[in-house]
């Protein structure tokens, strides 16, 4: 996998939970702690996983490090349907990116 493809991932996932810390914060605002806590939680464990994979020892480390980013992607997505469902609107770039993070992530494990 090509240097730029690493560094993308690795920058749309730090973005990412730039943006979900700033949501989760909104969402302790309107006093949601708990469903903030899961969000923050999965949401910036994405980006942790990423970094830790491009310090992996062997490709096995390297792709397990990404399938547990993959697996914190997706417990996010349900974490923000799950607030769009029963509590308020998300920020729709929210859902955008975190789709975009779970594809990234699939083509990676793959092509490893």
């Amino acid at each position: 996998m090509s240097d730029l493809y690493k560094s993308q991932i690795r920058i749309k996932s730090f973005e990412f939970a730039c943006e979900i810390v700033q949501f989760s914060r909104i969402l302790k605002e309107k006093r949601e702690f708990e469903i903030a806590s899961q969000l923050l939680r999965s949401g910036t464990s994405i980006g942790a996983n990423v970094r830790e994979a491009q310090r992996g020892v062997s490709t096995k480390d390297f792709k397990n490090k990404f399938g547990i980013a993959l697996k914190e992607a997706d417990e996010t997505e349900y974490w923000l349907e799950l607030i769009e469902a029963t509590t308020m609107e998300i920020p729709n770039n929210l859902k955008v990116k975190c789709d975009e993070l779970i594809r990234i992530l699939v083509s990676i494990i793959k092509n490893s």
